[in-house]
C-alpha cells in the first residue's frame, strides 16, 4: 500500500453534497435503507469525528462521519460510514481517516467506539468483535465491532444500540 499525500480537515457544510456523492458512489444505492441509518435519522454527526480527506488539488479522496448512540444506558459512538474514492483505494486513505477519528475522539472524551464491518481489517486500528451488543436487525452480529478508547471501556456493557432520539 502506497501512503499518499492528503490533508485531513473537519467537514463543513461546503462539504456536505461532495461528501454524499462519495458515499452515493461507494456504497450501494439502498444504503440509507440500512439499520444503521436507522440510528442516524434525526440525529446530528458528532462533528469533530466528521473528516474530509483530499489531495493536493482539493478533491475528495475520502470522507468519515461519526453518530452518537447509546449501548444499553452507555454512551458510544457509531463509526461511519467511511468511504474512499475508488481512484484512491489502496493508497491507505481509508487508514489515515481512521486513526484520525480514533485520535480525535480520545482527545474529545470518548470512551467506546463501534461500527458495522469486516473484522479482519477492523482488528489493525483495535476493533474486535462485540458479542453482547445488539444492533437493529437485519445487521449480521459478526460483523458488530468496537474500540475500547479507554481501559476496560467495553467491559459490562451489552444490549441493543439505540438512537440518541429515543
Amino acid at each position: 500500500m502506497q501512503q499518499t499525500a492528503m490533508t485531513l480537515a473537519s467537514e463543513t457544510g461546503d462539504d456536505w453534497w461532495e461528501v454524499e456523492a462519495l458515499y452515493d458512489l461507494c456504497f450501494a444505492p439502498g444504503r440509507s435503507a440500512l439499520s444503521s441509518y436507522r440510528l442516524r435519522d434525526g440525529v446530528d454527526p458528532i462533528a469533530s469525528l466528521c473528516l474530509t480527506a483530499r489531495d493536493a488539488d482539493g478533491i475528495l479522496g475520502g470522507a468519515v462521519r461519526n453518530w452518537p448512540v447509546r449501548v444499553g444506558p452507555v454512551d458510544a459512538v457509531l463509526l461511519g460510514p467511511i468511504a474512499v474514492h475508488p481512484t484512491r483505494q489502496g493508497e491507505g486513505v481509508a487508514a489515515l481517516l481512521m486513526q484520525a477519528c480514533l485520535t480525535k475522539a480520545v482527545e474529545d472524551g470518548h470512551e467506546r467506539i463501534m461500527l458495522v464491518g469486516d473484522a479482519p481489517y477492523y482488528a489493525r486500528f483495535g476493533f474486535q468483535r462485540l458479542d453482547n451488543v445488539i444492533m437493529p436487525t437485519p445487521t449480521n452480529p459478526a460483523r458488530v465491532l468496537g474500540a475500547a478508547l479507554g481501559a476496560d471501556a467495553w467491559k459490562g456493557v451489552s444490549g441493543p444500540v439505540t438512537s440518541m432520539r429515543d
